[in-house]
């Protein structure tokens, strides 16, 4: 299971873990930082993009299929519900939004499109995202 370590470093900048690998996240200075670092919403998108490329990866391999070139980008934003479109849940006030834009380079035939089309949304952090996460929080003071 993963598991990663969060300290406060100063201000709003903080030093992630996982045991072996460490890496800084921030605010930009508008917002109070030093921007030393992503914010915790580009973490985030970060996660999901490499998923989705990492994803995309191994199951072109696993098929056989030679990407030329992969690109993910993804966006985050707030919206009113009454101006998504897309959203299946009647829901009102403001709604999280991430849009995703996925470039794939290579020659395929229209079988492998549309199968690549559907792997983007397989990759697990997507599906962690999409099924809303559970959150257990345990607070200690020392």
């Amino acid at each position: 299971m993963p598991r990663i370590t969060a300290s406060l470093t100063r201000g709003t900048e903080v030093t992630i873990s996982n045991g072996r690998h460490t890496w800084r996240v921030d605010e930009p200075v508008d917002k109070g930082g030093t921007d030393t670092g992503p914010t915790p919403y580009e973490m985030l998108l970060g996660s999901l993009a490499s998923c989705t490329a990492v994803t995309l990866s191994l199951y072109a391999q696993h098929k056989g299929i030679e990407l030329e070139g992969l690109e993910a980008e993804y966006e985050y934003d707030r919206v009113h519900a009454d101006d998504c479109q897309d959203c299946e849940a009647e829901t009102t006030g403001f709604i999280d939004r991430i849009q995703s834009s996925v470039r794939i380079t290579g020659s395929f035939d229209e079988a492998q499109r549309k199968r690549l089309t559907q792997i983007v949304s397989r990759c697990p952090v997507h599906k962690t995202l999409e099924n809303r996460v559970h959150v257990v929080d345990r607070v200690e003071f020392a």
